[in-house]
Parts: C-alpha cells; structure tokens; sequence
C-alpha cells in the first residue's frame, strides 16, 4: 500500500464560522441554524484556501436524506435557491457594512 496524501483536513476558522452562524441565524432564526453539524471524513478541495485565507465550509441545508455532492446520485435541492441566495446576498452585506 502506498499512502500519497492528496488534500489536508478541513478546519474552519473560529471567527468566520461564528460570523457566517450569526448571519444566519440573523436571517432564518435559531431553529433554522444547526451549529452542531457532525464531522465528517471527506475531502474538500476548500481545505487549501483555508490554509491561506481565514473562512468557512459550511451546508445550505440541502436535506438530511440526500446524497452528498460529488455523488453521481446527487440532487441538489431547488427548493432552497431563494433562502441559498438570500444567505449569500446578506453574508456579504454583512461582511462589507462599516464597521
């Protein structure tokens, strides 16, 4: 067996991953949020920009009985576009308001 490490693992940045929490909970409320999701094994190619840049990998909420992305059986859910949109369009208002 040879072992090539391909990607490293995946950590979020403490700050940002509050932040991205907090604007979401701002915008869906509490119980819409979930802070608590369970770790995961996979890789991600995200792993190397959190290596370089403070951030987050977090889910959209695309259902708990779905297939992940990256699987050929993947559906990605169309009822969340708007909330999806929503999200982002208030995470960078966030992000970019005056301090």
């Amino acid at each position: 067996i040879e072992h090539r490490p391909a990607y490293p693992v995946l950590v979020n940045h403490a700050a940002e991953n509050a932040f991205a929490r907090q604007v979401g909970v701002e915008l869906l409320g509490t119980e819409a949020v979930d802070g608590n999701t369970r770790k995961l094994m996979g890789s991600e190619d995200f792993a190397w920009m959190l290596q370089r840049c403070p951030g987050a990998y977090l889910f959209i909420g695309n259902g708990v009985s779905r297939p992940m992305v990256h699987n050929p059986a993947y559906d990605f859910n169309d009822d969340i576009l708007l909330t999806g949109a929503a999200y982002w369009g208030a995470l960078a208002e966030r992000w970019l308001a005056p301090a």
